[in-house]
């Protein structure tokens, strides 16, 4: 057990990041389970607390008698310090033990930027950083979230990964272990691993080779085992309502940056923007009965004392029964002072009677993602909303009283012109025009925040290449100099990240060697700007003699053999393909919950019932 002294918190900025003992944390007598599951976010406390994800595994797995999972998440710059020079290792907040002793530690791998904090938490832990050089003795490493639909660039750091969803393919994992801890560890890890790659939806690495060509390209993989699957599809959960999910949230000591109620309406998103990989990897849209939602909600009211719940989903106001839902569970907590939002709102089902009504107990700005400023540039990602909606949707807000609008674009998109990155500039102004028109004053303030694009993997925009940072940098000055309205603040990202993000999002396992060099060279927590250094990647590629440009910059054939098609969402490649030259084309495709089935693949794929919502709700 790790004794943490108060002089060690006094020398830290926020101790309490590292003090456990929360309100609803869980805890059991160590030599009283079988399996010790460290549940980790690779990053400070206050984000990884604030992951969904991560609570529902954490009550999953605590409801087994035989598991006791707790939390660890990255100590920050002034913690780390104090703990390599007293040499404390990292450890866990319900228990302060040290991490290898656990059986697992999970990493919710939820950004890319996020892979060399996973190395130096493995370092902290006293864990061998390479997925080959661990003994029996040491911890398997996990790693689940949106990244594994290309964990390539990773994969020698993992033992295995979870594809998908995992509340019911985890405990199935546990199961496996339990028995093979039961039979006395036989033939060490590697027999673990063979049985663990059985399970559905999990993925060994060391059991899949990656093969090159002469000139370095990728052309597939050789795979160790006779039962061995040539590609994982990943777990979903079918039935939203009886799956078990988090009830008794932790109530953290100090702010989180998701400080209240996390209610999931449904999961998966049928809108079909070709930029979006969460899109894809989510589909098919499943949701939870409006009777099961307020259920839920009373339950974490009583056990945390929250006063605002979070309506969440990738495109929450799509959910069917919204209306009602909200009508109800405000009478169900009208006489608590309970606030509710919605996070994400799209513009053409946005209601802003709804949001009013929401917003009763606490009112704060809306936030609205068109994420390209011309019609013709959001016909080719087939965001499927038009200016008209936009001025239609503010303009309702101005006149119930909001006058802070934040509007979110992406630059760099496929086939983008010039002309389309001076509309997100004419568009906010547009937006700016309509406020003194609908209300007479000049009082507005529209923050428009843009961000680089980054192609991703099972995308239809996965073969297009990046623009380079000379590029990015000139459109966002190109923004800059179009906006004449003080009423408008212009944020903007860093394109280095966003560049850095683009090699890792498509990247090979002949990456691993760059992310461990960049390690090295002092890399962590590369996705906080204060501390993204881009220098020490720079350095890294060099050091291993690999053009990043191969990766992100770089166009691809549409016969090129992918290294992360054996790790899928189910998609099928024919419809993104088929999805390229939509976009090509400036062609939309429908959503197929309100209309006919595009022909993604997924659903069929995967088995899953398809529910017509529209007559199952009616």
């Amino acid at each position: 057990m790790v004794r943490i002294t108060s002089d060690i918190l006094q020398s830290v900025v926020k101790p309490a990041r590292y003090t456990g003992n929360e309100w609803n944390s869980v805890h059991k007598k160590w030599e009283d389970v079988s399996c010790h599951f460290a549940l980790s976010m690779p990053d400070v406390y206050e984000v990884g607390m604030s992951n969904l994800g991560l609570k529902i595994l954490y009550e999953i797995l605590n409801n087994r008698e035989d598991t006791w999972a707790e939390r660890v998440y990255a100590p920050w710059i002034d913690m780390e310090e104090e703990m390599r020079s007293r040499n404390i290792p990292l450890y866990s907040l319900e228990s302060f033990t040290e991490l290898n002793k656990f059986d697992f530690i999970g990493f919710s791998l939820q950004f890319e930027m996020c892979f060399t904090t996973v190395l130096n938490m493995l370092d902290l832990s006293g864990i061998n950083v390479w997925a080959k050089d661990r003994g029996d003795d040491e911890p398997f490493i996990i790693g689940g979230g949106p990244c594994v639909y290309n964990v390539e660039p990773v994969a020698d750091f993992f033992d295995l990964f979870l594809i998908g969803e995992a509340e019911e393919a985890l405990p199935e994992l546990v199961e496996v272990f339990c028995e093979w801890k039961k039979e006395g560890r036989p033939n060490g890890r590697g027999e673990f691993l063979q049985r663990a790659a059985r399970v559905k939806g999990i993925y060994v690495p060391s059991l899949y080779i990656p093969q090159y060509d002469e000139k370095g390209m990728y052309t597939g993989l050789q795979i160790i085992g006779e039962d061995t699957p040539p590609v994982i599809y990943k777990r979903i959960i079918q039935d939203m309502d009886s799956v078990a999910t988090m009830e008794r949230p932790i109530v953290p000591y100090i702010d989180i940056v998701h400080n209240r109620i996390m209610l999931e309406l449904f999961r998966g998103c049928s809108r079909g923007c070709r930029f979006c990989q969460a899109g894809v990897a989510y589909r098919p849209v499943r949701e939870r009965t409006e009777s099961r939602l307020r259920e839920m909600a009373r339950k974490m009211i009583d056990v945390t004392g929250y006063d605002e719940i979070s309506l969440t989903s990738l495109s929450s106001a799509d959910y069917s029964c919204l209306g009602g839902l909200v009508d109800n569970l405000m009478n169900d907590f009208s006489c608590e002072k309970v606030g509710f939002t919605l996070p994400s709102l799209r513009i053409d089902s946005f209601s802003i009677d709804l949001a009013d009504k929401m917003q009763q107990i606490r009112k704060s700005g809306l936030t609205f993602a068109p994420e390209a400023g011309t019609q013709r540039m959001r016909d080719v990602i087939n965001k499927g909303v038009t200016e008209e909606d936009l001025l239609k949707a503010t303009g309702a807000a101005f006149k119930k009283g909001w006058k802070t609008v934040k509007l979110y674009f992406m630059i760099g998109l496929p086939t983008e012109t010039d002309e389309d990155v001076i509309g997100i500039a004419e568009l906010a102004q547009k937006v700016v025009n309509h406020y003194k028109e609908t209300t007479g004053r000049k009082d507005v303030k529209v923050t428009i925040s843009v961000s680089c694009f980054v192609p991703k993997a099972f995308t239809a925009f996965q073969w297009f290449g990046q623009n380079t940072l000379e590029e990015f940098s000139r459109k966002q000055m190109l923004i800059k100099e179009h906006i004449k309205d003080r009423s408008i603040h212009y944020n903007y990202h860093d394109a280095h990240v966003s560049l850095l993000e683009g090699v890792l999002a498509r990247g090979d396992r002949r990456l691993s060697g760059v992310i461990y060099s960049a390690w090295k060279n002092g890399s962590r927590f590369d996705g906080w700007t204060d501390q993204f250094d881009e220098s020490r990647w720079a350095r890294a590629f060099e050091e291993n003699n690999i053009d990043p440009g191969q990766y992100n910059i770089r166009e691809r054939a549409f016969d090129e053999v992918f290294p992360w098609e054996h790790t899928t969402p189910g998609v099928s490649r024919a419809f993104l393909k088929h999805e390229y030259e939509k976009a090509v084309a400036e062609s939309l495709t429908k959503d197929c919950r309100r209309g006919d089935c595009t022909g993604c693949g997924i659903c069929q794929k995967l088995g899953v019932n398809i529910v017509d919502w529209g007559k199952e709700r009616a």
